[in-house]
C-alpha cells in the first residue's frame, strides 16, 4: 500500500481509479457492512411496524446517510485537514495545539479519539457475528457454532497482524467492490418486488415517523444511527488516499449501493417477508446464500482489519503528539508507512473484542452497545468543525453557527437516543474510552512535569566547558551524540555522564527531537545545526506526527549541511528515567504518579523509537522526583 499512500499525497489524476478502488477496502469497510445489521436492528426496535413505519424508518436511514456522511464528513469535515491528514486527533492538533495549547479543545479532541477505541473494539465483533448468522438461514443446526466460529476468525485476524497484512491488502479493494455491487443488485431485486418503497426518499415519512411514535420513535434513532458508524473513517483515513479518491468512491459506488440495499430490505418487509432472522439475507436467492455468507464474512474481516489498522495509526499519532508513552511500532511492510503493528494495542483489542463476542453472543445484543461512543465522537467533531469554520475558513458567526449548529442538533439527537443503550451494554465502550483518556492525560501531565524538572538541572555551556577544562576531564576521540529535551545550555545527561565517567568525547553533538503538530515536515526544514562552541554542536530535528524518526539518517543529512562531526565513530547517549515521588507531595497525586511510573517503565526504548544502532548506544540511568 505504500505506492497508494505516496501517490495520494500528490493526488495524480491518473491514479484516481486505483486509489478509489483501494479506498473501498480501507475506508468504507465499516460503513459498507452496516446493512448486515442496521435495518434488522431497527425492525426489532419498532413495535409492530406497518407500511408507514417501514417507509419512515427507511427515510430516516436515507437522510442520515445523506446529512451525516455526505454533507458533514464528505463535504465539510474533509476540508479541515492538517497537512492532508484528517481525523479528530489531527483536527485537535490543528485547532488546539497550534493555538496556545487551549485545554478545552485538547480535552474534546482527546476524549473523541479515546471513544474511537471504545467502539473500535465492538466493530469486529458485531460485523463478523452478523455475517456468520446468515448460516442460520441455511440450517438452524449451525446456531451453536456461530460464536465459536466468530471467535476463531477474530483470533486468526489478530494473530496475523504482526506478520503484516500487505499481502492481503491488495485484495481488499476488489473484494469490497464485489460486495458493494452484490448489495446493489440484491437491493434492486428487492425494490422491483415493491417499487413504492422509493417513496421513502421523501423526508416527510421520516419526520412523521419521529413525531407520530412519540418517545419510542425518538429511541429508534439509536438503531438508525448504526448506518453511519463508519463515517469517521472517511475523515480519519483521508491522509492515506486523499480527498478526491474517497469522494469519488463514495458518490460512485458506496452511497448508491447502501441506499439501494436498505431500500431493498424495506421493500421485502413491505411485501410481507418474515422479519425473523436477518432480513439482509432474505434478499438473496436460497441457492446463492452460502456464497453470500462467505462474501459477507470476507467483507466483515476487511472491515475489522480497517478498524485495527486505524487503531494502530491513531496510537502512533497520539505517541508522536505526546499523549501516550513510546510503544514499539513495527513496520510490517517496506512499501507502506501505514503498514504498522503495535503489539500492546493489538492484544488489548483482541481480548476486548473476543470477550464481547462471547459475552453478547448475537449481533442483535451487540447492537445495543454499539453506536454510543461514535455518536459522542461525532458530536465532538461538530464542535471542532465550528471552530475550524471560524478560525481556518474565516466564516462569519452566523454562517458558521448555522451550519455547525445544524450538525450539532443532528448529532445531539443521535447521541441522546443512544444514551438509552448504556444499561444494555453501552457502558462498555464508554468505560474503555474513559480508561484510554485517563492514560493519555496522565502520561502527558507526567511527561510535562518531568520536562520541567529536567530544565532545572541545566548548566550554561561556557560554564560546563570551563569546569571540564579545570577538572582535567579526559577528552577521548570520536563523537558523542546526546539526545535531550532541553532547548538550550548543557543537557543534564551530559553533565551526569562527565560526573560518573570522568571522560568526554572530543566532538559533541546535542540533539533535540521535536514532533510538530503537522503530519509531514519538508526535507529542507528537517534539521538545523549550529556550532555553539569549538567542537560542540547543537542540532534540532523536526518530524511530523505521521513520520518515523531515523536519527542516523538525519545526522548524515545534517553533516551534508556543514556539521563537521565525525559520523564514522559515533556513540549515542540516552537517558533512562527512574521516576520518584516528591517528598513534599506537591507533585502528581499518588494514583496518577503510580500510573505514570508504570507507563514510563514499560515504554519502548529510545533507541528503538529513533532507529539508533543498538551497539552504539549508552544508556545513563537517572532519578527524577516529580
Amino acid at each position: 500500500m505504500a505506492s497508494i499512500e505516496s501517490a495520494s499525497r500528490g493526488h495524480p489524476s491518473g491514479r484516481l481509479p486505483v486509489l478509489s478502488l483501494a479506498a473501498l477496502g480501507i475506508v468504507f469497510g465499516d460503513i459498507g457492512t452496516s446493512p448486515l445489521y442496521t435495518f434488522q436492528t431497527i425492525l426489532h426496535m419498532s413495535r409492530m411496524p406497518g407500511a408507514n413505519s417501514i417507509l419512515g424508518a427507511l427515510s430516516l436511514v436515507f437522510w442520515t446517510l445523506f446529512i451525516i456522511t455526505t454533507i458533514k464528513y464528505v463535504s465539510f469535515a474533509m476540508r479541515a485537514d492538517n497537512g492532508g491528514e484528517g481525523g479528530i486527533l489531527a483536527l485537535m492538533a490543528l485547532l488546539g495545539l497550534k493555538k496556545q495549547q487551549r485545554a478545552t479543545i485538547v480535552a474534546v479532541g482527546l476524549f473523541g479519539a479515546a471513544l474511537i477505541y471504545g467502539d473500535g473494539a465492538i466493530t469486529p465483533a458485531i460485523s463478523v457475528l452478523s455475517a456468520l448468522e446468515g448460516l442460520n438461514m441455511v440450517t438452524p443446526t449451525v446456531e451453536p457454532y456461530i460464536v465459536p466460529l466468530a471467535v476463531t476468525i477474530l483470533l486468526g485476524l489478530f494473530a496475523i497482524q504482526s506478520k503484516g497484512t500487505a499481502w492481503i491488502g491488495q485484495a481488499f479493494g476488489p473484494v469490497m467492490l464485489l460486495w458493494f455491487i452484490t448489495m446493489a443488485v440484491m437491493g434492486i431485486a428487492g425494490i422491483a418486488r415493491h417499487p413504492t418503497v422509493l417513496a421513502a426518499i421523501n423526508p416527510r415519512y421520516g419526520i412523521a415517523y419521529l413525531f407520530s411514535h412519540g418517545f419510542h420513535g425518538f429511541l429508534v434513532l439509536g438503531g438508525v444511527f448504526l448506518c453511519v458508524t463508519g463515517a469517521e473513517a472517511l475523515y480519519a483515513d483521508m491522509g492515506h488516499f486523499g480527498k478526491r479518491p474517497i469522494r469519488a468512491a463514495w458518490f460512485a459506488i458506496v452511497f448508491p449501493s447502501l441506499l439501494l440495499n436498505y431500500a431493498g430490505q424495506a421493500a421485502l418487509v413491505l411485501e410481507g417477508a418474515s422479519t425473523e432472522g436477518n432480513i439482509f439475507y432474505r434478499l438473496c436467492p436460497e441457492v446463492l446464500l452460502i456464497p453470500l455468507v462467505v462474501l459477507a464474512t470476507l467483507a466483515t474481516i476487511i472491515a475489522s482489519q480497517a478498524i485495527i489498522t486505524g487503531a494502530f495509526s491513531m496510537t502512533r499519532q497520539a505517541i508522536q503528539l505526546g499523549w501516550l508513552p513510546r510503544l514499539l511500532i513495527k513496520q510490517t511492510s517496506s512499501e507502506g508507512y501505514g503498514q504498522i503493528y503495535v503489539r500492546v494495542v493489538n492484544w488489548l483489542l483482541m481480548i476486548v473484542t473476543v470477550s464481547l463476542t462471547i459475552a453478547f453472543g448475537k449481533s442483535d445484543n451487540l447492537a445495543a452497545a454499539y453506536g454510543i461512543a461514535v455518536s459522542l465522537t461525532m458530536l465532538m467533531t461538530s464542535v471542532l468543525l465550528f471552530i475550524a469554520m471560524r478560525e481556518i475558513w474565516h466564516w462569519g458567526l452566523l454562517a458558521a453557527g448555522s451550519v455547525a449548529g445544524f450538525f450539532l442538533v443532528v448529532d445531539a439527537a443521535f447521541f441522546l437516543a443512544n444514551l438509552t443503550k448504556i444499561a444494555e451494554g453501552g457502558y462498555v465502550p464508554l468505560l474503555l474510552a474513559l480508561f484510554v483518556y485517563i492514560l493519555m492525560w496522565t502520561w502527558h501531565r507526567g511527561a510535562g512535569v518531568v520536562a520541567v524538572r529536567m530544565q532545572e538541572a541545566l548548566v550554561p555551556v561556557p560554564e560546563f566547558l570551563a569546569k571540564v577544562a579545570a577538572d582535567h576531564i579526559a577528552r577521548v576521540p570520536g563523537t558523542a551524540v546526546f539526545l535531550t529535551r532541553s532547548q538550550k545550555d548543557t543537557p543534564s545527561l551530559m553533565v551526569w555522564h562527565v560526573e560518573h565517567n570522568r571522560a568526554l568525547h572530543q566532538q559533541l553533538l546535542v540533539l533535540r527531537v521535536i514532533i510538530l503538530q503537522v503530519p509531514w515536515v519538508s526535507p529542507k526544514d528537517r534539521i538545523t545545526v549550529a556550532e555553539i562552541a569549538p567542537d560542540f554542536w547543537r542540532a534540532e530535528a523536526r518530524f511530523g506526527f505521521m513520520e518515523r524518526p531515523n536519527i542516523p539518517e538525519l545526522l548524515r543529512e545534517g553533516a551534508a549541511r556543514g556539521c563537521t562531526v565525525d559520523l564514522h565513530d559515533v556513540t549515542y547517549y540516552v537517558g533512562h528515567n527512574s521516576v520518584l515521588r516528591r517528598d513534599d507531595h506537591r507533585g502528581l497525586p499518588a494514583w496518577q504518579h503510580e500510573l505514570f511510573t508504570a507507563m514510563e517503565r514499560n515504554a519502548a526504548h529510545v533507541s528503538d523509537v529513533f532507529s539508533l544502532p543498538s551497539n552504539q548506544v549508552v544508556e545513563i540511568g537517572r532519578q527524577i522526583s516529580i
